[in-house]
């Protein structure tokens, strides 16, 4: 974060200061007190079960100088009366204080949008100082937290924006209307607020609408849904994908026998292989988005790919292991809808071993669809995997749609208990569900 005195802060955001107004903030902003760094400004929301307020002194403790908050606390505090819009507002503040030396890049889709984003970072981060997003933090209140990490220094700013509601991304790119926006598909995540995958498409234009003037739209061109956004910018436009007319086109994409995709990138200019470090067919199209963005940012094919080969992902999106029994998991347990659990499936088909046992809880905010849709994925797992594990009550229609290959697990508890009894060495082992399901305790205590 750029330096800014507690007075600076307070007149940016029409707040009052309690305590020593001259205490200068250096550090990011956290909503944890405990990750709170030396000069750093702790956020203090009062929620309906904990008020962060209270936390105060821990996030002293750890080093931050000041809070931000709707009353006094021990350390120096801008008290204002709405904390998420002052956040907002310090946020915007800040990157248009460095926008003349820093390219924003807003990224959005139903899937994927999380493991591109790593997969961009670590492109531009091989190109000049960059931050990104950290996790999924893609909300109203994880963006501007993203946006309070850059410093002068700053050259990229990568941020997933996510959306549960049609106006969610527009008041994102209200903060921060980007250079570069990347719409990776439309598919079903959060189908049950949305109602349709029109009002999806709807909402993930928005990031589109909301470009600086002369940006860049980056769009998928496999997904018709997303080319149509073409229509939603008068600026220049790049594509990615396997389709013919993609401006970067992934062409001979292989796997090798842990499912790790290779291929070649190629544009107008280029063409170059790259082989990913990470499983799933998937990957190729995530790393032919980051490529396509990093092109509309000024950085190489060459440089894009030699980025792309060594990149990591954030925790439990497709995070092998292997196990103590000889099995090795496939640990997806992040989140899940239909069609990135149809990509996670794929993948544990693609890689080499024994039985594929498919691990899968329910898939959250399918709306009126969610049985038919969990049958629908059964019956997939049931073409990919040899034996299809169900956990939980509320996932039972996989079962239904898996038929003879699925046992059905009361719990998390059970789950772990049937997989230590029954996976062998050579078995592959997916874990998927949404986060809700918590499946990543799953992944864990086979680990």
């Amino acid at each position: 974060m750029i330096p800014l005195s507690l007075g600076e802060i307070a007149a940016v955001v029409g707040g009052t200061v309690e305590g020593d107004g001259a205490v200068t903030v250096t550090a990011p902003a956290v909503l944890d007190g405990r990750q709170a760094e030396p000069g750093g400004l702790f956020v203090a929301f009062a929620g309906e079960h904990v008020d962060g307020h209270d936390y105060a002194d821990q996030a002293g403790r750890a080093g931050a100088v000041a809070v931000l908050g709707s009353r006094p606390t021990p350390l120096p505090t801008v008290v204002v009366d709405d904390v998420r819009a002052a956040l907002q507002t310090l946020a915007a503040h800040v990157v248009a204080r460095l926008r003349g030396g820093l390219t924003v890049v807003g990224l959005t889709g139903s899937q994927g949008k999380t493991g591109t984003k790593d997969l961009l970072a670590a492109v531009l981060s091989s190109a000049g100082p960059t931050i990104a997003t950290i996790g999924s933090l893609n909300n109203e209140i994880g963006v501007p937290l993203t946006m309070l990490r850059t410093d002068a220094a700053t050259r990229y700013l990568v941020l997933e924006m996510g959306a549960r509601h049609i106006g969610d991304i527009a008041e994102l790119t209200g903060l921060v209307a980007p250079d570069i926006a990347v719409v990776l598909n439309v598919g079903q995540a959060h189908l049950g607020e949305f109602g349709s995958r029109a009002a999806i498409a709807e909402a993930k234009g928005e990031l589109v609408r909301g470009l600086a003037p002369g940006g860049t739209a980056v769009l998928n061109a496999d997904d018709p849904r997303v080319v149509a956004m073409r229509a939603l910018t008068d600026g220049p436009v790049l594509t990615f994908g396997r389709a013919d007319h993609a401006d970067v086109r992934v062409l001979g994409l292989v796997l090798d026998p842990l499912g790790r995709p290779s291929c070649t990138l190629r544009t107008a200019d280029a063409s170059v292989p790259v082989a990913l470090p990470h499983v799933g067919a998937h990957q190729a199209l995530n790393a032919s988005a980051a490529a396509a963005s990093a092109l509309a940012a000024g950085v190489t094919l060459d440089l894009a790919t030699a980025a792309l080969a060594t990149a990591s992902l954030s925790r439990w999106r497709m995070e092998p292991r292997d196990l103590a029994s000889g099995a090795r998991l496939l640990n997806d347990s992040y989140n899940a809808n239909p069609d990135s659990t149809r990509a996670a499936l794929d993948a544990l088909a693609a890689v080499e071993g024994g039985r594929r046992i498919a691990v899968l809880g329910e898939m959250l905010e399918l709306g009126d669809d969610s049985a038919a849709e969990h049958r629908r994925v059964g019956e997939y797992a049931a073409s990919r995997a040899d034996v299809v594990a169900v956990v939980g009550e509320a996932a039972r229609p996989i079962a239904d749609g898996a038929g003879q290959r699925a046992v059905v697990l009361a719990d998390n508890d059970a789950a772990v208990d049937w997989l230590r009894e029954h996976i062998t060495t050579g078995d592959v082992v997916l874990v998927k569900a949404s986060r809700g399901a918590r499946l990543d305790e799953v992944a864990a205590a086979l680990a």
